[in-house]
């Protein structure tokens, strides 16, 4: 295991003003403050804006007030502090006027693909000409990513006015409740409104942890999807599969459609009772719809699916892993069910239709390509469950001769069991830590990588983009067309952070 010695001069680092910023953020979220201040610090940098992933807003008078709202979301309970209640976010709705109940919607739970499987679903629906709002967490980048609207996220002027608007509200439940409305709340709450206001003809809202006492589920969703189910947050779900699909089969609500990938069979078993108990109908990923082939492709891979109304073939998927097409297929079951396809309907989706939304999809920070020569990889897994997917994917979609991990990890996870998945695709590990307060400290994490991987292939650099430069320099020792590459993992912060240092958003 190898530190970085004093003698050795520091390369020119663009993260020197950001660490004076998130050092001067002291009252804010450490987690808003880390990703903001970055964002703003490297800005300059990047290339062409991406839709999906906002950077700073270009108006110094908007940036200012995107901050002001930031920080008073960041003066509440952060993500990670939860009191097991729809209470609060109940009587928000309340004194809103209920803007959930005015359109229709699908909720999504499970532990791992649900941001992709909700983006894929809104990609679906407004290829069918619907006005879609999306609700999903954690952001990569910027705040206003969690809330889109027809398939971006909404500008930081509708963020700023949409919490304007119900920032009254929001103080006067805070007067009436034990405990203040949370940041999951309140943005949560936003959201709905926003839906509301556009108006949307359906919402795709993925949970914040769990399923019976999230914030999100004061929606009555017409289609409830689980996503698979593995151990995670088990401090707060449970630590069996059964424990953690009960707290997740909350948002099947009566007479809905369930959507079901693949699960562990005592998890099944849970979902199923709780369908019975609602008169939910039910499509099971395997039986009712699945993934009939897949080959892959430049870029990504084609795919066949089974939908509950018929056959799609030949449907192009610009993400990589096998984990994406089962993601497609719930997607298009849950797309189909809501159209009433296999109830209300015999004949299938529009099979071109179909193909154009998928091709259209993107799901940043999924097995997503930042750089080549070497190439640089970034994915947000942060359970073994995720990593394992993420570890069989890369050796699927790339033909690395020499691949070196940086993983920053949180240390509320199975960090060994990370590990413990990539360690048979890694050659080396670079381990540093992210800015985040609940960031790993690198050597704690160096001591656990040096368990897994043993002693020699690891490589600590306690700041991120001196764990970038050493990866990189890592993989070029094989030579300029040797296929070295480098995997950045472990949080979804430190893949926001990674993301800014490569110059995106």
């Amino acid at each position: 295991m190898s530190h970085p010695t004093d003698d050795q001069p520091d390369p020119v680092d663009p993260l020197d003003a950001f660490e004076d910023l998130i050092a001067e953020e002291t009252t804010r979220d450490p987690d808003l403050a880390v990703i903001e201040a970055g964002s703003r610090t490297l800005r300059t940098q990047g290339g062409a804006q991406q839709a999906d992933v906002p950077g700073r807003p270009e108006d110094p008078e908007v940036d200012r007030a995107l901050r002001e709202v930031e920080a008073e979301l960041a003066s509440r309970w952060g993500e990670t502090k939860l009191e097991p209640s729809v209470s609060r976010i109940s009587a928000l709705m309340d004194v809103l006027g209920e803007p959930q109940r005015s359109y229709p919607s699908i909720h999504i739970t499970g532990t791992n693909g649900k941001t992709s499987t909700a983006r894929m679903i809104e990609a679906l629906l407004g290829a069918f000409e619907l006005r879609t709002g999306r609700y999903t967490s954690p952001h990569v980048q910027s705040i206003t990513e969690r809330i889109s609207l027809d398939g971006a996220p909404i500008s930081a002027e509708r963020f700023i006015e949409t919490y304007r608007d119900v920032q009254p509200y929001v103080e006067m439940v805070d007067a009436q409740q034990e405990y203040r409305l949370s940041f999951f709340e309140v943005l949560t709450g936003m959201a709905y409104a926003a839906f509301a206001d556009a108006p949307v003809d359906v919402a795709v809202v993925e949970v914040g942890m769990g399923g019976s006492w999230d914030a999100t589920n004061v929606i009555d969703g017409d289609v409830a999807v689980v996503t698979p189910i593995d151990l995670d947050h088990t401090d707060r779900l449970g630590d069996t599969h059964a424990a953690i699909a009960g707290e997740k089969a909350g948002i099947v609500k009566q007479d809905a459609t369930v959507v079901l990938a693949q699960q562990p069979v005592d998890a099944a078993q849970v979902l199923l009772k709780k369908a019975v108990e609602v008169n939910a109908t039910v499509a099971r990923e395997g039986l009712e719809f699945g993934v009939v082939a897949r080959q892959v492709a430049v870029g990504g891979q084609l795919i066949t699916l089974r939908g509950l109304g018929g056959e799609y073939p030949e449907v192009y998927l610009p993400l990589h892993g096998a984990h994406q097409a089962h993601n497609a297929a719930v997607a298009l079951a849950a797309v189909e069910a809501f159209f009433g396809v296999g109830a209300q309907r015999a004949e299938q989706l529009d099979v071109d239709t179909v193909r154009k939304a998928f091709a259209a999809v993107s799901s940043p920070g999924r097995l997503e390509v930042l750089r080549r020569s070497p190439t640089v990889v970034l994915d947000a897994a942060h359970n073994p469950a995720g990593a394992r997917v993420t570890a069989e994917a890369v050796g699927e979609a790339f033909d690395f001769s020499r691949l070196i991990g940086v993983v920053g990890a949180s240390g509320d996870k199975d960090v060994r069991g990370v590990l413990e998945a990539f360690e048979p695709i890694f050659a080396e590990v670079v381990v540093t830590q992210n800015s985040s307060q609940r960031a790993m400290d690198a050597d704690e994490l160096a001591a656990l990588a040096v368990e897994v991987f043993g002693e020699e292939r690891v490589q600590v650099e306690p700041r991120l983009p001196d764990a970038l430069e050493a990866a990189i320099t890592l993989a070029e020792e094989e030579g300029e067309f040797a296929g070295g590459g480098v995997l950045v993992t472990g949080s979804v912060i430190t893949v926001g952070e990674a993301r800014l240092l490569l110059g995106k958003g």
